[in-house]
């Protein structure tokens, strides 16, 4: 953290040059950062709301806009993991010239990612929240909570990067690896179904997937408007310090 406070100009600066060239040349621009995770929402609610007809509460009396509200409020936490995970492998070989060619904190590349993909999620946030004033008509008073939820999961991500970004400079296998390994987490975690769809003799499946934890404390507070299970954070914040400390080693 020391780090990224002495370089939060240089760290940040980098992160809004990431995000607008990723739209550059295209004539909706930052715009995209809004409809990529709309367009998404419309094609898993159709898939798994409307076609495999999955629903939360036991009676599946919840219409099609209750449900996309709460595939969107776990698709959002998901993605910020997503993001930084996937990327992680292929920080140092994708700028060799801040590298070998400036001094530069090589912890900052992952910090980097982080910003930009928390400005995404914040944009998702936007939209979960217009959307949940036009079905619901209010957002519980646990919204703000949400932070408390996000810590400890940004202190595993930026753990899991700087150890994957140190790792993939020798492991060019590392890539696609964990391109599978997060998009087996993502149908592994209670994204598109509840956790009490699962047989409990299979309920260890999703239960070993630490974003499971994450999604439905998640969801507790942004769309439920329940307080988050304050215990569980803090070890898992202990947990992420323990994580982000080895993760910085590796650096």
């Amino acid at each position: 953290f020391a780090s990224f406070w002495n370089h939060r100009t240089l760290i940040l600066n980098l992160a809004r040059r990431d995000v607008v060239g990723r739209y550059s040349g295209s004539m909706l621009g930052l715009l995209w950062s809004f409809f990529n995770p709309l367009l998404m929402l419309l094609v898993y609610t159709f898939v798994f709301g409307l076609v495999f007809k999955t629903r939360w509460n036991p009676g599946g009396s919840d219409s099609m806009l209750e449900f996309a509200v709460v595939l969107f409020s776990g698709l959002l936490v998901f993605g910020i993991f997503s993001e930084n995970i996937n990327r992680a492998p292929g920080l140092m070989l994708q700028n060799p010239g801040f590298i070998k060619r400036v001094v530069f904190p090589l912890e900052g590349l992952p910090w980097v990612v982080m910003c930009s993909s928390l400005f995404h999620a914040a944009i998702s946030l936007v939209v979960l929240a217009a959307v949940m004033l036009v079905v619901m008509g209010s957002l519980p008073a646990t919204w703000p909570l949400i932070l408390v939820v996000l810590l400890p999961l940004l202190l595993f991500v930026i753990g899991l990067s700087w150890a994957l970004a140190a790792f993939g400079v020798y492991l060019r296998d590392l890539q696609q690896t964990i391109n599978i390994a997060t998009a087996v987490m993502m149908f592994m975690s209670p994204i598109f179904y509840p956790a009490t769809a699962v047989p409990k003799e299979y309920r260890w499946a999703i239960d070993w997937n630490p974003m499971t934890f994450f999604v439905e404390q998640a969801r507790q507070v942004l769309v439920w408007g329940h307080l988050p299970d304050f215990a569980g954070l803090a070890w898992m914040t202990v947990a992420g310090v323990g994580v982000a400390w080895l993760g910085l080693a590796f650096q």
